[in-house]
């Protein structure tokens, strides 16, 4: 699917703190009440281990039930009391709803993020290693051959000596 990008973040990871969700989550808010988005989207790296992560793009808002299923259309009944109201509650949990979900998805991307540093690292390691080996028996094969072309020169000289 195609969509349109509100805003990219970037610098992001400089100063990674909640604020900064919390002030992600505002302007996304803002902007979805405001602006009449229909929907709001976030992309970000999923960390699945040090040397396996994915893209994810994942729904914001509006917040839907999990599984995108109504518990009342599963025959569920939703009758609770809310204090002040169900809109108060709301208004409440939203918003932190939101930041947290940023959040998340900050610190799951700056995991991914440092999982592949650690495995880049990793294989430049290894890769340096087999070098420094490969160089080492090349260096070690010239220094031989000088040693025996000198050893060669001494003993050729010595037999003309005697000759």
């Amino acid at each position: 699917p195609q969509y349109k990008v509100f805003k990219n973040y970037r610098g992001v990871f400089e100063k990674i703190g909640y604020e900064k969700a919390c002030e992600i989550g505002e302007e996304v808010s803002s902007a979805y009440v405001s602006e009449g988005l229909d929907a709001v989207y976030m992309v970000y790296n999923e960390f699945k281990s040090a040397i396996s992560q994915r893209v994810v793009v994942e729904k914001l808002l509006p917040v839907e039930p999990e599984g995108g299923v109504v518990a009342e259309e599963q025959g569920a009944s939703l009758d609770f009391e809310y204090e002040p109201n169900k809109a108060g509650v709301l208004d409440e949990v939203l918003p932190l709803y939101v930041n947290n979900q940023i959040y998340r998805a900050i610190l799951e991307s700056i995991a991914s993020e440092m999982g592949a540093r650690m495995t880049a690292m990793d294989n430049a390691t290894r890769n340096a290693s087999a070098l420094l080996g490969r160089l080492t028996l090349q260096y070690n094969r010239a220094r031989q051959a000088a040693i025996t072309k000198e050893l060669m020169e001494i003993v050729g000289g010595a037999e003309a000596l005697k000759g």
